[in-house]
């Protein structure tokens, strides 16, 4: 009866504390700005391939199975955890035996556990401690992040030890006492046999000091979670439920900024769009009021891993950007400034801010917004998402980006590419060709509608050597007899650097145009050598009302090889080593891995794999707007990094599929002084030379 009393008194100890700790959180999420969620069956099997199939965790096979282990051991548990407190309120013992087979399931999966995760955790003690992790450091990591790892680990070990203890010193005391075990108990019986003892009152106290301690030590860990990186056991599983469904390549639209562009446009349809749910106070994040509630979600379940920052191609080239950081400032903005919002009001101004006062503008703009970190996420945290909106506020209401960014802001505003050149120079890449290049507006005027518009892109149209490609993929059409048509001085930027850099208007000004004219022509089928537009026009084209087919220039060639209408037989290739390098907005951004792989197979070359390749795959360093604009101050560049590790397998070719991956390995080579010894070319110029 005392037990009884004394567990009950406690019991309702623990859930006050928990529920103090709910309402504090609940009251900071009622600061953080609306997000709406949809789509729950395809929420559903996302949550069952990446929190109970430990997907992501498994991306590091040896580590990340280790952790999925401790994850189902937990799982598993909780079959006990419920048990006991059943038997502290209502005074019994094994309450649940009743179930007898499935009881004796349960019990015998928990024990076991157990014992794993006890080993593991050991492991992940020593491993920590001991072995240098380098993702496990950071300026960001200070002492207290290391203990309070440390704890929850140490905690851990203490419940799982106590459990074996427990199951253990109830075997032997059911074999004192002469009554029959309940449940199935495999290592702590063989344990058992070990601490053998004919003094029943020991062996009982023993049992219930372990009973005692192993529920109260659930019972803190329950109310210590919430304020320690391993919140994430709490917060993991609803966060990758509620996680984005979009490819790593979509970026947010802003509506608010849609129904500007769409009334300067066109004044009599702008106020045909959907209201805007709530009033606009600002664009993009200053400070943790901006950020959406699942925003402040992501930074809770932030499990500090380190993974994001160790695949972030600034960090690794020694730059300030650490994605975990930025994760960690936002939870930590929030429990400085979230209780004074809390008690004097949501507009209160302590007169410090996310930006700045824990996140640098050197930070934000040396993210090459390649998606590595989300990739690597095991809770699927998007952290390129709430990076481009510190950007949008930096951009579009202090006008301050770097200067590089400015420029071609106004280029695009003005000549409708990121470069000084007239629209009227957009077709010059053709002069020199053998035949003629169909243009939209000519071949509509004769009655003719091309099958595929072949979206040349800025770069395709005016850096001297994406002019190749886009005159290699010509002839290739060409040669196919493809129907198709360019829209030739019509077109202009598709905004991606814009977005990117985090001119949201000028980017919707510029998709609004495009679509414009794309509609007007009846465009169905677009083609593309830019992943940069493939992706604006298959993700971010959509919400705006602009729906197309498209296809990447490598899938496109990739179909047709398919198909049997391309036969590619070259002797100046045959034999040759090419190592491919994949363009972020492509492989992460669309996971396309095969399209360019399986066209350079088809060539009769060697091919070679970078150490991180597909979705491991660095970035160039050109994305994001870093191609426009100074890199921040690091070890060195990122296109030199990825360069030096094309070289190590020494190719006689680094392939491409990207304008900007181009410009950036074709420095690199420049740069190291291999560019007369190892070309790069784009797939559509490998394609070329050997028709």
């Amino acid at each position: 009866m005392i037990k009884q009393i004394v567990f009950i008194f406690v019991l309702l100890m623990t859930v006050g504390v928990f529920t103090y700790t709910v309402r504090r959180y609940i009251s900071f999420f009622k600061l953080t700005r609306s997000f709406t969620i949809s789509k729950w069956r395809q929420r559903l099997e996302v949550f069952i391939k990446v929190v109970i199939g430990q997907t992501k965790i498994l991306r590091y096979p040896l580590a990340g199975l280790a952790h999925a282990f401790v994850f189902w051991g937990f799982c598993a548990l909780l079959f006990v955890v419920v048990e006991m407190i059943v038997d502290g309120i209502a005074a019994t013992d094994k309450a649940f035996a009743f179930m007898g087979g499935f009881y004796n399931f349960m019990t015998a999966t928990g024990d076991i556990a157990s014992f794993v995760v006890f080993i593991l955790i050991i492991i992940f003690l020593f491993r920590r401690n001991y072995m240098n992790i380098k993702r496990f450091q950071g300026n960001e990591m200070t002492h207290r992040n290391h203990n309070d790892a440390h704890l929850a680990l140490t905690l851990i070990l203490l419940v799982v030890f106590t459990l074996l203890g427990m199951n253990t010193f109830y075997i032997n005391m059911m074999h004192n006492e002469g009554k029959e075990v309940m449940g199935v108990y495999p290592v702590s019986h063989v344990f058992s046999l070990f601490w053998t003892s004919d003094n029943h009152p020991l062996i009982a106290g023993v049992y219930e000091g372990m009973w005692w301690v192993h529920i109260l030590t659930i019972f803190v860990f329950a109310n210590i979670l919430p304020y320690s990186k391993h919140f994430h056991v709490y917060m993991s599983a609803p966060n990758v439920l509620l996680s984005s469904l979009e490819p790593f390549g979509y970026a947010q639209n802003m509506p608010e900024v849609s129904k500007e562009v769409r009334l300067m446009m066109n004044p009599e349809t702008a106020f045909s769009t959907p209201a805007v749910t709530e009033p606009v106070k600002r664009f993009g994040i200053l400070d943790v009021q901006d950020v959406t509630w699942k925003n402040y979600l992501d930074s809770l379940t932030c499990t500090q891993c380190g993974r994001c920052t160790a695949a972030c191609p600034a960090n690794i080239t020694g730059k300030k950007l650490s994605p975990r950081k930025i994760m960690m400032d936002i939870r930590a903005r929030m429990d400085e400034v979230g209780p004074l919002k809390v008690k004097n009001g949501k507009d209160f101004d302590d007169k410090k801010t996310l930006i700045r006062d824990y996140i640098s503008e050197e930070e934000l703009w040396a993210c090459t917004l390649c998606n590595a970190c989300a990739q690597e996420c095991p809770v699927n945290i998007n952290h390129p998402a709430i990076i481009l909106d510190m950007r949008r506020y930096l951009v579009m209401e202090e006008s301050k980006a770097p200067a590089g960014l400015n420029t071609i802001f106004a280029n695009i505003e003005n000549n409708g590419a990121p470069w000084q050149y007239s629209p009227e120079d957009r077709m010059i890449w053709a002069d020199n060709l053998e035949f003629n290049i169909p243009i939209m507006a000519e071949s509509v005027a004769k009655n003719k509608k091309p099958e595929y518009l072949f979206w040349v892109g800025s770069a395709g149209a005016y850096d001297d050597r994406y002019k190749k490609v886009t005159q290699a993929f010509a002839k290739v059409l060409n040669h196919l007899k493809i129907d198709y048509a360019v829209l030739g001085k019509e077109e202009t930027d598709s905004g991606d650097a814009a977005r990117r850099a985090g001119n949201e208007m000028l980017f919707q000004m510029q998709a609004m145009t495009n679509m414009e004219i794309l509609n007007g022509y009846g465009v169905k089928k677009i083609i593309t050598c830019c992943p940069h537009d493939f992706n604006n026009f298959k993700n971010e084209y959509p919400e705006l009302g602009g729906n197309y087919e498209v296809e990447h220039h490598s899938q496109f060639l990739q179909n047709l090889i398919k198909q049997g209408r391309i036969t590619l037989n070259s002797t100046q290739l045959k034999g040759k080593r090419i190592t491919f390098h994949d363009p972020c907005y492509l492989g992460r951004g669309n996971n396309e891995y095969d399209a360019p792989r399986k066209v350079i197979q088809k060539l009769g070359v060697n091919l070679v794999e970078m150490p991180r390749n597909k979705s491991n795959a660095l970035c160039c360093g050109a994305g994001g707007g870093q191609m426009f604009k100074e890199a921040e101050p690091g070890d060195k560049e990122v296109f030199i990094e990825r360069t030096e590790e094309a070289l190590e397998l020494k190719p006689d070719i680094i392939a491409s599929a990207c304008p900007f991956c181009m410009v950036m390995l074709t420095d690199g080579l420049k740069y190291k002084n291999k560019d007369e010894e190892i070309k790069n070319y784009d797939i559509a110029e490998l394609v070329a030379i050997s028709l």
